[in-house]
Order: C-alpha cells, then structure tokens, then sequence
C-alpha cells in the first residue's frame, strides 16, 4: 500500500513568460519544492509528467491550425520536446521526482495517466508495478491536467488528494468547478501544511 505524488507540468510554458503562461505558475514551483523538502520522504514515489509536444506536426490537432486556438480543443504550440518551454520551471527541486514521464507525443493528452516514460512504460503500469494505493496531485493547471490526471486516477480506483494550494489553473471559476468535479468522484480536495496558501485555485492567462 504505496503512496505516490505526482507533480503534474510544472514547466517554463505554463508559466509566466511562456506560451501558455498562469498566473502563479512560477511562485506554484517555489511552494511545490517546498512542500517536498518538507514531506518527499513521505512518499514511496514521487513522479513528474511534462507535456512533450512534437514540433513537426499538430500534434492530433492539439496545435492550432491558421484558424487560431480556440483554448479548449487547440492551442498555441507549446512543451514542444526538447525546447526550454517543455522544460521544468527552474524553481522546482527535479532532484526529489523518482520518475518523469512524458505526454502529447504526436496526441492531444491532458491527462498524466497517458504519460510514459522514455522506456515505454505507461504510468498506471509503473504505479502498479510499485503497488501504489494512494496518488497525491499538484501542478498546472487545476482546469486542465490537474483535473484530468485526478479523475482519471479516480477511476482507475485510486485514493486521490488534490491539494488546492499546491495547483494554479487558468481560470479561476473553471478551476474551482473542476475541484468540485473531484470531489463528487470521491476524490479529496485538501491544503497542505506550508504556511501561504494562494488566494484562489485560478489565475489569468498571461
């Protein structure tokens, strides 16, 4: 009965400066350091997942087209394998994540449990292989890949905690909808013990 956390796309993309930028992404990196400083022994696996876009083709159509994205089917090209905008934000401790593990290789993946790692293995095998019972989520952003990696992991039967002053998303009414999302799959929505937690789960897109 292992427990795991997953930091979920902590990178220069989707913070402030990149190409999809959220308010709050970089401060988000300092405090998730923090928070494994203080508590990373506590877990049997500490897993990271970065988008890893290709740079040669839509990626399914996750990329915009002439058109322009739409923010919710497209988006402007990003996390594209590596650039520095798919790398991690240089405010997160790497040094504690065990595993990374990579998604959106030529598809459009919101959800960590579509990651892999380099070798090929999916993240539900690596989290089965370590008989991990309870998955902890952070990162960015709380509307998009933090909420699809939670309610996957929900479904995969998991015990699943968000901890909302460790997520940043990119609007806030979406962003505490998805909480709720969570919640009502019999997922956790909890705060964790650092002292600043953020004024709300959302920020806007830079």
């Amino acid at each position: 009965m292992a427990r795991a956390l997953l930091v979920v796309d902590v990178q220069n993309d989707f913070t402030e400066g990149g190409a999809l930028g959220v308010t709050g992404g970089a401060a988000l990196a300092e405090r998730i350091s923090a928070f494994t400083g203080r508590h990373g022994d506590e877990y049997d696996l500490i897993v990271g997942s970065r988008d890893w876009h290709h740079g040669d083709d839509d990626n399914g159509g996750h990329f915009a087209g002439p058109e322009g994205p739409d923010f919710v089917d497209t988006w402007p090209v990003h996390c594209v394998g590596g650039t520095p905008g798919a790398e991690y934000h240089p405010d997160l401790d790497t040094s504690v994540i065990d595993v990374h593990v990579f998604k959106g290789r030529g598809r459009p993946d919101y959800s960590a449990f579509q990651a892999s790692t380099d070798d090929g293995t999916a993240l539900p095998d690596l989290l089965a292989e370590r008989r991990v019972t309870t998955v902890d989520v952070v990162g960015i952003a709380t509307d998009h890949c933090v909420r699809a990696t939670a309610l996957d992991a929900r479904a995969a039967g998991y015990d699943v905690a968000v901890y909302e002053d460790l997520v940043v998303g990119v609007d806030p009414d979406r962003s505490a909808r998805a909480l709720d999302e969570i919640r009502a799959v019999g997922g956790h929505v909890d705060r964790s013990d650092m002292d600043e937690g953020l004024a709300n789960p959302g920020g806007a897109v830079l």
